[in-house]
């Protein structure tokens, strides 16, 4: 929200501080912008401009090994992407925040504030060089602003060792001096958002470092334990827990489609407000047929959901052609507030998945108001979340998890709740391994406690753009190569009802009909982009005519092609072209 209202913020302190006799914006210096805590958090306003729009974050996933689309990313085709492709090396986020760091502290203000807005432009810069980090690996370090004609601009790039320890740094001294007062707006960076964030980086620097050895990276541990503690820390500074207000058949969905940020869970948002015009297009991207991606969750994914009792549905004879109406009874609750299924309405109107936006059947509705209104505009109104309280929990577990501590107690106060919540009642430690999520995620894990987290956290923040990034830290980058598999199809050219009301969905057909059957969608089975596997019945498989090729040099991005020109001294990144 800050970054929307940062425009109205110095618009109201230009007009509200005429006895200052400030400058023309043009005159302003160091010596006269950075005198008050008004001045700082003024400037400070700005760098939230560096987090993501709410369009940002439900794209966030569509590069990913359960979301099938109306086309393949160049990135996970065989020389699709190049270089010339590449972008994200931008560094005036970062010149913003050094500008800041080292001018602030000629503000008359007192020590507490003084090192609150020293912590907060620290979160920021850790901020930006962990996502550049991520995107790139090795890149420049800069704790300093620089001018046109300083030779540091044309450096080499920093080792990622060097430059994550800096991040560290950062956090550390962020989580110790942001003034720790609850946000119930969920706008702005507080002492226990920045130790979700910490959480957030110190587990996907400690995973990665233990699952690529290739990159003979050290410590590892170390950053596990430092997510464990942190994420640990905003657990028992009790400002937040699980939403469980109202209906527990809307306990999840709400936090997505609420106009104001639900405070119990939701730490920061991208914040949305209609009479304010603050919006996102989450309808027109999922509901729209040729402006979104038709974005669909994966058969193969959906299956990972447990029933409600606790048990695991693809321990189930014949799990595989289970007609979709019937596959989606009796699961965990987050799977009717994920996709369209079973009695789901859209103004009083009965709403099975829709083929005209689905190219699977697992229709999302996550982010999606159920009111039209905004299917055709980008005009959506609720607020996204970008960290909850229920990522903390994963992390907490899974960074315990990974060290070898998490115990029995531990679980249950983390994983447990997230599971109680979705109405399943066997919520018990595991003891075995689930051979589904071996053989269709990760064969190399034998730990069941283990594959249980991943299962949760694949579950509870679908969609939310965790997805690529966990793959990456898990050296799993392989996933992106599966097939788009949908719904079980039992015959072709026979009309199916999805949500079990009597009345015909879809028909899976080679060619439309001369007659059609009314609210009946014909999709094409052309044998290229969309087949059946088993011929003439089986599950939908859509786009396997595009290959898709993961390659370990994919790791990481390559650095645009015009920056190595630019700056010869920038090695680019090996295997890129």
């Amino acid at each position: 929200m800050k970054k929307k209202i940062l425009p109205l913020l110095m618009l109201a302190f230009c007009a509200c501080n005429k006895d200052l006799n400030l400058k023309p914006f043009d005159k302003l210096s160091p010596g006269n912008a950075f005198n008050t805590e008004a001045d700082l958090q003024l400037y400070a306003n700005s760098f939230y401009n560096m987090l993501p729009t709410g369009n940002d974050i439900i794209r966030g996933d569509v590069m990913s090994d359960y979301v099938a689309g109306k086309d393949v990313n160049n990135y996970i085709r065989e020389n699709a992407y190049t270089a010339v492709n590449s972008s994200g090396w931008s560094w005036g986020d970062l010149r913003n925040v050094n500008y800041f760091l080292e001018h602030f502290g000629q503000a008359k203000i007192t020590d507490e504030a003084r090192r609150h807005f020293e912590g907060l432009a620290r979160f920021f810069r850790a901020y930006f060089y962990f996502e550049k980090v991520k995107r790139f690996g090795d890149v420049p370090f800069y704790n300093k602003t620089l001018g046109i004609g300083d030779a540091e601009l044309y450096k080499p790039r920093d080792k990622r060792t060097l430059v994550m320890d800096s991040v560290l740094a950062d956090l550390n001294f962020a989580c110790a001096n942001i003034r720790d007062k609850k946000d119930n707006t969920a706008s702005t960076i507080t002492r226990a958002v920045a130790l979700a964030f910490k959480s957030r980086v110190c587990l996907f620097e400690g995973t990665l470092r233990k699952y690529r050895a290739d990159l003979n990276l050290p410590d590892a541990q170390k950053w596990l334990e430092e997510a464990a503690g942190a994420a640990e820390a905003v657990r028992k500074g009790g400002q937040y827990g699980l939403n469980m207000a109202g209906d527990s058949a809307t306990w999840y969905r709400n936090l997505f489609i609420s106009e104001a940020a639900n405070s119990t869970e939701v730490m920061l948002a991208y914040v949305g407000n209609k009479s304010l015009r603050v919006f996102n297009d989450a309808n027109w991207f999922y509901t729209s047929a040729t402006y979104g991606n038709r974005a669909s969750l994966t058969k193969t994914f959906t299956d990972t959901y447990l029933n409600a009792d606790g048990s695991r549905f693809t321990d189930k004879p014949g799990f595989d052609t289970i007609h979709f109406d019937v596959e989606v009874q009796g699961r965990d609750k987050r799977l009717q507030q994920t996709i369209r299924m079973g009695k789901y309405t859209r103004e009083g109107v009965i709403a099975p998945p829709d083929f005209t936006y689905t190219y699977t059947g697992y229709q999302p509705l996550k982010f999606t108001l159920d009111s039209k209104a905004t299917d055709g505009v980008a005009e959506n109104w609720n607020s996204i979340p970008m960290i909850r309280y229920a990522e903390v929990l994963l992390n907490e577990a899974e960074a315990k998890a990974e060290l070898g501590k998490l115990s029995v107690d531990d679980w249950n106060k983390t994983i447990k709740p997230l599971r109680q919540r979705a109405g399943i009642q066997k919520t018990d430690w595991p003891l075995t391994a689930d051979p589904y999520l071996q053989q269709e995620y990760f064969p190399g894990i034998s730990d069941p406690v283990i594959l249980e987290i991943r299962r949760e956290r694949g579950i509870e923040l679908v969609l939310e753009g965790f997805r690529f990034a966990d793959l990456i830290r898990w050296n799993a980058g392989k996933l992106l190569e599966k097939s788009y598999k949908g719904i079980y199809v039992p015959a072709m050219d026979q009309l199916i009802d999805l949500n079990g009301d009597n009345k015909p969905d879809v028909a899976f057909v080679k060619q439309t009909p001369a007659t059609k059957v009314p609210g009946v969608y014909y999709f094409i089975i052309d044998n290229d982009q969309a087949k059946l596997s088993g011929g003439a019945k089986g599950n939908l498989i859509w786009l396997d005519n595009i290959d898709r090729k993961w390659e370990d040099y994919k790791y990481v991005y390559p650095i645009p092609y015009n920056e190595t020109v630019l700056n010869p001294a920038l090695e680019q990144n090996k295997g890129w072209k």
